[in-house]
């Protein structure tokens, strides 16, 4: 079978599919559940363009991988055939363990465990499948591996994850203060002391980069009705377990009630294969349906929320600098339970506070170093004049209260 295949990308034009193995991996259905997952949650309900998928950036970040390694090889740097493919498979499966609406339900289907963590056991299980020739991909990914650089290439401030969420977030959502220039970056990257750094002259595409990020936290990621969307579905799922824990039949597919019915500990996770087997049947498709069938559930509070969510009656929210006044939520939480007929602590699905943060660039987490002419390297924030990136490195930490709009 002929495996050199080549996929249009709307961003990129043709990717190619560099080695037998990766088309392998592309072809799992551990990967090609990603089909199903939307890489911004519920960011459709603002832009409804958003509708693309963990898939489609896997693919992107291994493109613009294979950009990377062969910029570095070309000035000089040792990449052997078999660490280009294994630091490729690094980027390809570094999401390969998110859940239905990637990060909006994360603490919502397994409480204490993230998605890299769920990422590392599919590519051990995945390693053991293929004969162990993901080892030096997953030593790349935990770095552990000698040659740090490349860890970096996969997971940093300066990665190619980063440069493709951007790039396709921007595409999708129609937002374009997310355009960086991603080609020109990883032609300005180079290594020092085992260190991936950006050389001088791209000094203004790394500013660029990096305010883009910013706007795109503000604009995109953490708009008001995405943070509004995603807690409502947080929500619902937060009352279908509570419901389901106190012996409530709710329909949902097999996949969906196993982490309904059963309490599962990180360490229970990690450590019983048959909660990993299930979580990788769950995407999109298990939460929606499930939500659609409990718009008609007898409990008030969940066939209210679902029935809001479906039909996009999202909260309101107010962002402020403030926590909000104590007096007005304890108003709202009265009138949310006179409203939906509801005691004080069902109350709190209907009213709530919240804190989102953004962080733009942090300091001392893996910086991200400038190449200066005389062979010294020196953190962005310095090697730049933009005094705008020293407010950058702040992180910015503001208060959410959502509450059901009937309620005012």
């Amino acid at each position: 079978m002929n495996k050199k295949k080549i996929i249009n990308d709307p961003v990129y034009g043709f990717i190619n599919i560099p080695t037998d193995l990766v088309f392998d991996l592309i072809e799992h259905p551990y990967f090609q559940r990603l089909r199903y997952i939307k890489q911004l949650g519920m960011t459709h309900l603002v832009y409804p363009g958003a509708l693309h998928t963990r898939f489609h950036h896997a693919l992107g970040a291994m493109h613009l991988m294979s950009m990377a390694v062969e910029t570095l090889c070309n000035k000089g740097h040792i990449i052997t055939a078999e660490e280009q493919e294994a630091v490729t498979i690094a980027i390809l499966l570094h999401d390969i363990g998110h859940g239905p609406f990637s990060h909006a339900l994360e603490k919502t289907i397994v409480q204490g465990i993230s998605h890299e963590d769920i990422s590392v056991l599919l590519m051990d299980r995945l390693n053991q499948i293929f004969n162990g020739r993901l080892s030096m991909a997953i030593a790349i990914f935990n770095n552990t591996y000698p040659k740090r650089f490349l860890h970096q290439l996969v997971s940093s401030q300066l990665d190619m994850d980063r440069m493709d969420y951007l790039n396709r977030d921007s595409f999708f959502t129609g937002v374009s203060e997310g355009v960086i220039s991603s080609e020109r970056i990883i032609k300005m990257l180079n290594i020092a002391d085992d260190y991936i750094v950006v050389e001088k002259k791209g000094i203004y595409s790394i500013e660029k980069f990096l305010i883009a990020r910013r706007l795109m936290y503000w604009q995109v990621y953490l708009h008001k009705t995405v943070v509004a969307g995603e807690n409502l579905l947080g929500k619902i799922l937060k009352r279908a377990r509570e419901l389901a824990l106190g012996g409530e039949k709710l329909f949902s597919t097999p996949a969906l009630n196993h982490f309904l019915v059963n309490s599962i500990s990180k360490e229970m996770f990690m450590q019983q294969e048959q909660h990993l087997k299930t979580f990788t049947c769950l995407d999109d498709t298990d939460i929606m349906a499930a939500v659609k069938a409990w718009m008609n559930h007898g409990d008030k509070v969940l066939s209210t929320l679902c029935t809001n969510f479906i039909h996009r009656h999202l909260y309101h929210v107010d962002i402020a600098n403030q926590p909000a006044d104590e007096n007005f939520v304890a108003q709202l939480l009265l009138n949310a339970s006179r409203k939906y007929g509801v005691n004080e602590v069902d109350a709190s699905y209907f009213v709530f506070t919240d804190t989102i943060s953004n962080y733009a660039y942090k300091l001392d987490d893996g910086n991200i170093l400038i190449l200066m002419n005389n062979g010294e390297t020196r953190d962005i924030t310095k090697a730049s004049d933009n005094l705008n990136l020293e407010a950058l490195v702040k992180p910015v930490e503001k208060y959410i209260l959502c509450y059901t709009k009937e309620l005012i």
